[in-house]
């Protein structure tokens, strides 16, 4: 038996009138980093605990995405608590109206730089994103230890919903995914979070989210007075690496140890 596991997920998309293309994600997760990081200590301290947020991609589901988090061993995650919701059942236009799990419409693949955008979509879905940040911040958990992070369709909502977030987050991670509105949108960012960090992954030899559309990303969010760590990765095409989760688990661990240093 191979010493990783492999987990597949899929990105459905249209090539040609009402025809899909499945492009399929592959990571493998290591066997010994498979323990849960769901613990929670009842006297854990709002610096303390933590929250995750992972947002699928087209026609994907949250359960699917759930072995992601088997790459956070490390000790800063023992109190994370993580979500992996599935997105509604909606017609999407790029796929001639097919109904399948959609956080907003898209109106075009291969998704570039100058692609329509669903902005009414978008808006409603960074209302239900916020809803679950809220519900995480009344329960106690402090903003600057939340996290959203997503691929591909989840990747824009990702960045819409830190981007419009009143307060500032621990940060948004977007994994191949693009800017999902217009500049006027800036306007309604807040000071507080222009403070939150981005991360930014993307293949370049991507096909369905094209590299451009990842490019774009940083200007956009240093127009808004955002900064950015954007990361290209020559060979990758439409999906996740190891090594990119394991930059991710390196990305929140420093930000969570900095924000319990601010505890003590």
């Amino acid at each position: 038996m191979s010493s990783l596991v492999r987990f597949l997920f899929s990105f459905a998309a249209a090539v040609a009138a009402a025809s899909l293309l499945a492009v399929s994600l592959r990571w493998r997760a290591p066997p010994s980093r498979l323990a849960s990081h769901l613990v929670h200590a009842p006297m854990a301290t709002d610096r303390n605990r933590s929250f995750v947020l992972w947002l699928h991609g087209l026609g994907d589901s949250g359960p699917a995405n759930e072995p992601i988090r088997t790459f956070f061993s490390a000790p800063e995650f023992r109190l994370t608590k993580w979500a992996f919701p599935s997105a509604p059942r909606s017609p999407v236009s790029c796929n001639n109206g097919i109904v399948m799990p959609s956080w907003f419409d898209i109106h075009e693949l291969p998704m570039s730089a100058a692609s329509p955008q669903d902005n009414s979509g978008v808006l409603m879905a960074v209302e239900n994103v916020h809803a679950m940040i809220d519900k995480e911040v009344a329960n106690g958990i402090h903003p600057e230890n939340i996290f959203v992070c997503g691929f591909s369709q989840g990747g824009a909502l990702t960045l819409a919903s830190v981007l419009l977030y009143p307060k500032t987050l621990g940060g948004g991670a977007v994994f191949s995914g693009w800017v999902p509105f217009g500049s006027s949108v800036t306007e309604r960012i807040s000071p507080e979070a222009r403070k939150t960090p981005i991360m930014w992954s993307h293949g370049i030899a991507d096909k369905v989210v094209l590299f451009e559309a990842g490019q774009a990303g940083p200007p956009f969010l240093q127009n808004a007075g955002l900064s950015c760590e954007f990361k290209a990765y020559p060979d990758l095409g439409h999906s996740i690496s190891n090594e990119e989760l394991y930059s991710l688990e390196s990305w929140i661990k420093n930000r969570l140890k900095a924000s319990q240093q601010k505890e003590n």
